[in-house]
């Protein structure tokens, strides 16, 4: 697999983490609560926000439920 992305995926990426950040906000979690929730070090949550990781379906299935949103409404 290239490490080279095309442009649409990491735009893509970028409004997830986009949607991650404002629902964390929303629930008033920081990116360190949030990744104590999931499972996850902070700086994976920071990644994830800045679109500059590429996270499995399952850590994305359990930080929507942690923020109490369906995983629908992050991957839009």
């Amino acid at each position: 697999m290239p490490s080279e992305q095309p442009a649409w995926v990491l735009s893509r990426r970028q409004a997830i983490g986009t949607r991650v950040r404002v629902a964390r906000e929303h629930a008033n979690l920081t990116q360190l609560r949030l990744g104590e929730i999931v499972g996850v070090d902070h700086r994976t949550i920071h990644r994830i926000e800045y679109g500059t990781s590429d996270p499995r379906l399952g850590l994305l299935i359990r930080i929507a439920r942690a923020l109490d949103v369906p995983l629908s409404d992050l991957v839009r």
